[in-house]
């Protein structure tokens, strides 16, 4: 087998070969000739091959700027990047970079990674955390900490020089906009001699809006007959297009050393059989050699898809359903999805901790009545990555709130402590580990006049269906993606008492690394249950054979309970408590705001 890090040869994009020549391919069905420029000014005819792809080798040097010149079997002629460039000159209008992927001197050839039961991932954005070289100064912090993987959020090269990144448009080029390639690489080097894993965040169901030119040659990377919020379905009928993300994925685990992927949305892919496809090549191309982990965004919740199985190749998937019910028992709010959480919002969450997803095939409220999900309740624990925070659930606010502007302190304490104490895969997002309360805003950097002012008005018309936003006056006061000021207002900074979120978090992932991690490995659930309106008791059997047992109650009043029926043995050990919580369940209490966890010995 091929190790993941030998010279390997890509369907698309140049490619740096011996003797000082590169190979240069276009997948250009619309085109009726191509011709290669290098520096702005020589021209080389690229050659017709097969099924309208073009090719040529020549002699160049990597750093080496290059376009190519299309000429349509309609006439008309455009210079375009290349759809699979490795670096960009600039932006993604401008000329590509030969890159040699093999420049890097890795200072840890040997990682291996982690196994996927000791991960807890943060989520960051590149751009806000200050470049790759900002995050890579930040890592030792978020060691010390207790985080064991950091998630990247796209950096896939987009329009303008700040962006989510889910508006990419050449998803092989890391943004120059963050740093150049060898910086990159030198994160993910640091974090793994740091002993941490690093994931990226992928978008391959969509391209943004401006900057993608593969429609003016290419038609057939497109299905005219499907649309989706952001354009043209992306036709992954087509052996071309599938080849396209699948070494798309391979070249980021092999290339850059990424320990995993997080794909975007996958539910808007219309070939599903493709996420499969992807997912057992990936298995293939890496045996055992090492780690490497993949986790879907799928708002269909497609259990199907995962267990680490041939049919099933994926590690987890977000539990936006845990979330959901997590955030509407932490706010009370009821609207838009968060319908589908506020009927017996304890319930749902016994539910999510017992058998991960809340919606199993049971019909959607939000959705007219839609069924929703598949049946989950096989899956281990860490089939689910739980968070009470993402860019998501910040970011698509109106004024990007955080939980910390929303929720009771205490009772977000406590939340936090069954996000990090539960057996699923937790998921931190920037800015929680010191209780930030700036916010996190959607914003973009069009130089499209006429394309900013259609994000800015098309995001305020989003929030209309609110009944907060249902004046136009109101809509206007949400910020505008394209403004300079809405993305420096979400570089997340300390709160006042960052050292008290900072402690908090700190011994609770100790407590986890040390207690649960070494026995997550065959944990299943023995059952959750409400035990008052915004209190939910769980318990799980670890691989060791001991029980954890858990209780939460997130209302601003105490439940009545009795002990035994968190925990079913005297000899049961603390693992945590918020104050005064242990005490008060000798007398059959669950206070407000607390949680407790005990560890009850193996039989």
């Amino acid at each position: 087998m091929m190790s993941s890090f030998d010279r390997f040869t890509y369907s698309f994009g140049a490619q740096v070969q011996g003797a000082g020549r590169v190979l240069f391919r276009l997948w250009a069905p619309g085109a009726e000739q191509v011709a290669l420029i290098l520096d702005g000014d020589t021209l080389h005819r690229m050659g017709p091959v097969q099924h309208g792809w073009f090719e040529t080798r020549i002699g160049c040097a990597p750093g080496t700027r290059y376009q190519f010149e299309i000429t349509r079997k309609d006439g008309h002629t455009l210079r375009v990047a290349d759809p699979a460039s490795r670096a960009q000159d600039g932006d993604v209008h401008g000329a590509s970079i030969v890159t040699d992927l093999n420049d890097y001197h890795w200072q840890y050839p040997l990682w291996q990674g982690r196994p996927w039961h000791e991960t807890v991932l943060y989520e960051l954005h590149v751009g806000a955390c200050g470049g790759f070289e900002g995050v890579t100064r930040q890592l030792p912090a978020l060691a010390a900490l207790g985080i064991t993987a950091i998630e990247l959020m796209p950096v896939a090269d987009f329009p303008g020089p700040r962006n989510w990144g889910y508006d990419g448009v050449l998803p092989y080029a890391p943004d120059a906009a963050y740093g150049s390639p060898a910086q990159l690489k030198a994160l993910i080097d640091t974090a793994h001699g740091l002993g941490m894993m690093v994931f990226l965040d992928v978008v391959y169901n969509h391209f943004g809006p401006e900057g993608n030119y593969l429609g003016a040659y290419a038609q057939d990377f497109f299905r005219g007959d499907v649309h989706t919020p952001w354009g043209e379905a992306i036709d992954f009928r087509r052996r071309e297009v599938r080849d396209f993300f699948t070494e798309n994925a391979l070249y980021w685990l092999r290339e850059y050393r990424f320990d995993g992927l997080r794909f975007d949305a996958v539910h808007a892919i219309g070939e599903q059989d493709w996420l499969q496809e992807m997912g057992q090549r990936v298995r293939s191309e890496f045996g055992h050699e090492r780690h490497v982990h993949l986790v879907l965004e799928h708002d269909d919740n497609a259990a199907r898809l995962l267990g680490r199985s041939a049919e099933g190749p994926f590690d987890a998937q977000w539990n936006d359903d845990g979330h959901h019910v997590l955030h509407a028992l932490l706010t009370g709010e009821s609207d838009h999805y968060y319908r589908d959480y506020s009927e017996q919002p304890a319930d749902k969450l016994a539910r999510c901790l017992a058998e991960g997803f809340v919606y199993q095939g049971e019909p959607s409220p939000f959705r007219n009545g839609t069924p929703r999900g598949e049946p989950s309740g096989h899956l281990p624990p860490s089939a689910f990555v739980l968070f009470l925070q993402n860019h998501d659930q910040i970011g698509n606010r109106a004024f990007g709130d955080r939980l910390t502007t929303l929720a009771r302190p205490s009772a977000l304490r406590a939340a936090m402590a069954l996000l990090l104490l539960s057996p699923q895969i937790p998921l931190l997002f920037v800015g929680e580990e010191f209780g930030s309360r700036t916010p996190f805003l959607y914003f973009t950097s069009y130089d499209d006049e006429g394309l900013a002012t259609a994000v800015r008005d098309g995001r305020r018309q989003e929030f209309a269906g609110f009944a907060a936003f249902a004046d136009e006056a109101q809509r206007q006061k949400i910020p505008d993606p394209n403004a300079l000021q809405t993305f420096e207002d979400s570089i997340p900074r300390h709160a006042d008492d960052a050292g008290q979120w900072h402690a908090w978090l700190h011994a609770l992932l100790a407590i986890r690394m040390t207690q649960l991690v070494p026995h997550l490995p065959g944990c299943r659930t023995l059952g959750a249950q409400a035990i008052g309106d915004a209190a939910v008791a769980a318990r799980w059997r670890l691989g060791n054979g001991a029980v954890l047992a858990v209780a939460v109650n997130l209302a601003d009043t105490p439940v009545r309970v009795a002990a035994d029926t968190i925990a079913r043995t005297g000899g049961a050990d603390l693992l945590f408590e918020t104050e005064g919580a242990l005490a008060a369940l000798g007398r059959d209490t669950l206070p407000p705001d607390s949680f407790i966890a005990l560890l009850e010995p193996a039989a």
